[in-house]
């Protein structure tokens, strides 16, 4: 009980800065990332399309515009997803994108229910166009986008839990969460471009399961709690909390025809600026290589 009285005093102390600098996260328009050898000719790879009919969190021109600066350098077109999904809506799209989507009840409520950002029959046309060979990348951040994306991820045999994964240690701190080849944490089985990267950073997300299938890229050890608060960020004695062990927060996995890569951290595959001054995501010198990652995970995907 101490102990966990300890790490809510932690929790509290964080949490205070954090959602300060929540509403506060902006796009880092500066960042650029080191030169690379690009996959295609400019404008000449395949269409990447960024869902933004869903109240993303991350859309093509705001906390994902790094995000789309990297694919653009790498020769990809990126368009802005504006119509909800159905079998007309995806067809023509090599890669979908959907980052941080939300139920409109939760807009300005970040607390219990999470009702689904898709109806039913999103759901059913986004699995079939993956299973007839599209490629999904779904991103889905802690609480409430965790279980706004929980019953599209479910289609796909992913079992998100509408929480925080939480390193007591780092969170105190404010700092990212690494993952290391050295300890395993980090994987790369079946990606390629990443020999030569040994660890990458995620910024507060969350942990989900994996289907017996899947390959989990980000594995979440011993050291994570994941935490059920029924207020996002609102962390208590009362919390619901597990053991992290076993959870990943970054897998992928082919689907019939198609493909499909799984995330729980938005932030990892950006540049943001909270406040004008606290940087996440590739702009920061723990997430430097998390570019390296974002092409790796696309090139599989494209790789069809």
């Amino acid at each position: 009980m101490q102990l966990l009285i300890k790490f809510c005093v932690f929790a509290f102390c964080a949490v205070g800065l954090l959602q300060t600098a929540k509403g506060q996260q902006v796009a880092d328009m500066d960042y650029s990332p080191p030169y690379f050898t690009p996959q295609y000719a400019k404008n000449k790879g395949p269409i990447i399309v960024i869902d933004e009919a869903h109240n993303n969190g991350h859309t093509l021109t705001g906390r994902y515009a790094p995000f789309a600066k990297v694919l653009r350098t790498d020769g990809y077109v990126l368009q802005r997803g504006m119509k909800h999904f159905s079998k007309k809506s995806l067809a023509g799209i090599k890669i979908l994108v959907i980052a941080n989507a939300i139920n409109e009840a939760n807009l300005q409520n970040w607390e219990l229910p999470t009702p689904s950002a898709f109806t039913k029959d999103e759901i059913d046309a986004v699995s079939d166009w993956v299973k007839n060979g599209g490629s999904l990348f779904l991103i889905a951040d802690h609480m409430p986008y965790a279980g706004a994306n929980a019953d599209l991820a479910l289609a796909f045999g992913f079992a998100f839990l509408n929480g925080f994964a939480i390193n007591p240690e780092t969170f105190k701190a404010g700092s990212a969460d690494i993952f290391n080849k050295a300890d395993g944490t980090f994987v790369t089985r079946g990606l390629r471009g990443l020999d030569d990267v040994q660890r990458v950073a995620s910024f507060a997300g969350q942990g989900f399961s994996i289907p017996d299938n899947a390959v989990s890229i980000l594995n979440l050890d011993r050291r994570f709690k994941i935490l059920l608060p029924e207020v996002a960020w609102k962390f208590d004695r009362n919390t619901i909390r597990m053991s992290g062990k076993g959870k990943s927060q970054g897998a992928y996995v082919p689907f019939g025809n198609g493909r499909i890569v799984v995330f729980g951290e938005a932030a990892m595959f950006t540049a943001q600026i909270a406040n004008g001054r606290y940087k996440a995501g590739m702009n920061t010198p723990e997430g430097a290589e998390n570019y390296k990652l974002l092409l790796s995970l696309v090139h599989w995907l494209d790789d069809k």
